[in-house]
């Protein structure tokens, strides 16, 4: 898979921007400031529908613009995709597959499959746990694009478990002991717990499939630099460890996650909120014997995220999926030894798109085509 071409329109700094891209090493170059991250920020959002910079879709229409467009071409196996964004804050935003609308926006993911590593990701072993769930569900639906539903259903019940007992808790407030009406709140639980449990399981099922990866990756990227070695990620979740026999059996995850439920109702109803779910749950990350958050230094944080996504990258493709790989801003963060084994790791990938300020961070190995960003124009060198 690689990505032919780009267009935007009024996307970010761009009002109108169109790349044509090639397959192998594709680098963009330019200094700070002038755009780079925003081509790659498009891509990221025809891949995922979220932005790896800003929660909201605001920031991504350019400044006086009511919408913006992005046009992606996608060839895999000889055969050409066209993808097309509208991006409108405030409404629903629309999309187009192969020039046909969709019925709902998550229907084109799947069209491109991008692992993208910037230097936001460094927020993976160093942020809050949403980061590295956040991490989890955006590779699994690379993986199988139908667990955007599965999410999106839990999502949905969350919301509604919520605003049940947030509207309980207002009214005990107000009214003293008395509090709002929780008679549907086993049914939220069984919905909750229903879908909760098929996006752990899988959860669960990838970190399992990842950690060998993750391993061979960090040990690429870091081979001779010395420090502590071997990689761990283990899922963990708000309610305790389950047996080992039910880290994939849906079911079993579902009747403890009911459980769970039950036994914290006391304090949900107290605090307002729920406590207890995938939305709660950790990955924690282990570097030798210490966990990464708080004990891995600066170089070692970076090594481990970078890891990741290299991890994240080698799975896909293990399993028949061959994704494009976006590398944004790393080399100015890498000494020579570590820039040239990270492009001796990722050469063989059927496109790889490097944003850079100086070309000659670039690693030899990765001088394919090469394309000059200035202010709002992107040409081709």
């Amino acid at each position: 898979m690689y990505v032919r071409g780009l267009e935007l329109c009024d996307f970010r700094s761009y009002s109108r921007a169109t790349v044509e891209f090639e397959p192998g090493p594709c680098a963009l170059v330019g200094p700070n400031g002038v755009g780079k991250t925003n081509l790659v920020e498009a891509l990221h959002y025809v891949a995922t529908l979220s932005s790896h910079r800003v929660a909201t879709d605001t920031p991504l229409v350019r400044a006086g613009a009511a919408r913006a467009v992005v046009r992606c071409a996608i060839v895999q196996e000889e055969r050409e995709l066209l993808v097309e964004m509208a991006i409108e804050p405030g409404k629903a935003n629309r999309a187009r597959l192969g020039r046909s609308p969709v019925a709902r926006t998550r229907d084109i993911l799947g069209a491109l499959r991008l692992v993208l590593f910037s230097p936001e990701d460094l927020s993976l072993v160093r942020g809050d746990p949403a980061e590295r769930r956040r991490f989890l569900d955006d590779l699994l639906i690379a993986r199988q694009p139908r667990y955007a539903g599965v999410r999106s259903d839990y999502d949905r019940v969350l919301k509604q478990r919520n605003a049940l007992l947030r509207s309980a808790y207002l009214a005990r407030r107000v009214g003293g002991s008395r509090g709002g009406d929780l008679s549907t709140l086993d049914v939220w639980d069984v919905h909750l717990a229903q879908n909760g449990a098929r996006l752990m399981a899988a959860r669960l099922e990838l970190c399992q499939a990842l950690g060998p990866y993750l391993e061979q990756a960090y040990a690429a990227v870091c081979h001779g630099a010395g420090g502590a070695s071997g990689t761990r990620l283990e899922y963990t979740t708000s309610f305790g460890d389950l047996p080992e026999q039910e880290g994939k059996d849906v079911p079993a995850i579902e009747e403890a996650l009911r459980s769970a439920l039950a036994t914290a109702r006391s304090m949900e109803i107290e605090r307002g909120v729920t406590l207890v779910g995938p939305h709660r749950d950790e990955v924690a990350l282990s570097l030798g014997d210490l966990p990464v958050r708080g004990y891995a230094s600066h170089g070692e944080s970076w090594s481990y995220a970078l890891a990741l996504k290299l991890a994240a990258y080698d799975l896909l493709r293990a399993e028949g999926v061959e994704p494009v790989l976006v590398l944004d801003d790393v080399f100015a963060e890498l000494d020579v030894s570590r820039r040239d084994k990270l492009a001796r790791t990722v050469r063989e990938a059927s496109q790889v798109i490097v944003t850079c300020a100086v070309d000659a961070d670039v690693p030899a190995s990765l001088r394919g085509a090469r394309y000059l960003v200035t202010q709002g124009e992107v040409r081709r060198v």
